[in-house]
């Protein structure tokens, strides 16, 4: 390998490495719209929720400067078989995470509604999803920067008790909607949070899969449920 061979081999490093940085902090930031969309339904809060809406936009905008950054570095690079399959992760993951961010502001759209009725208590499960999706969020991006396959496979099992959970927030709330059809508007709401949450947890699995992908080259759907399951 020649000294320009060798320089521009550091920049192409330099630049990836920035870019897995910038992808951990969409991240990191996708993950706290979530938590502060929950805590906002805790309290009721049609401020916060409308701050988490607005803030989603800083979430599209990180995701348009990965996109670009990582297209700039396959037009103007020659990447190997590894660094293509870095680059590949690296996009697909920032949609993920842009899209949980969406579902972030869904729920500060459902929040805002609800404060207009406030005729439910939110199920306690829906802070417990949360939870356990902040969690999985945090080991799947642990999981990307170690290049660790099975803490990945470890996130995934996860997503199955959040599936689990969304069942039963719908079948209390549709308890409470048989039993007081005044609760049928708010209680559609939180069905609509739950399912947020849910979605989010897809997300972070399809993250776990990139992360697999991205170490082995193999493609594997994780948590594929059988079409009548769906």
């Amino acid at each position: 390998m020649t000294t320009d061979d060798r320089h521009l081999r550091a920049e192409f490093d330099h630049a990836l490495q920035r870019l897995e940085d910038d992808l951990l902090r969409m991240g990191v930031f996708a993950g706290t719209l979530l938590t502060r969309a929950v805590e906002a339904l805790k309290r009721y809060d049609a401020e916060a929720a409308t701050t988490v809406v607005a803030d989603d936009d800083q979430a599209d905008q990180m995701h348009i400067d990965i996109e670009q950054r990582v297209m700039e570095l396959l037009a103007t690079q020659q990447p190997m078989a590894k660094d293509l399959r870095t680059l590949a992760a690296i996009l697909a993951v920032s949609i993920d995470l842009e899209r949980m961010a969406d579902h972030a502001e869904g729920i500060g759209d459902a929040i805002v509604r609800l404060t207009r009725h406030k005729a439910l208590t939110p199920p306690a499960n829906l802070t417990y999803m949360e939870q356990i999706v902040r969690g999985m969020l945090h080991d799947v991006l642990e999981a990307f920067v170690r290049r660790d396959v099975v803490l990945a496979e470890v996130v995934a099992v996860k997503d199955e008790t959040v599936d689990a959970l969304r069942g039963q927030v719908f079948r209390e709330l549709l308890t409470y909607m048989a039993e007081n059809p005044r609760t049928i508007s708010p209680a559609l709401d939180l069905m609509l949070v739950a399912q947020h949450l849910e979605r989010a947890a897809d997300h972070v699995t399809n993250v776990a899969e990139r992360v697999i992908y991205m170490v082995t080259g193999d493609r594997r759907e994780l948590n594929v449920q059988p079409a009548e399951a769906r």
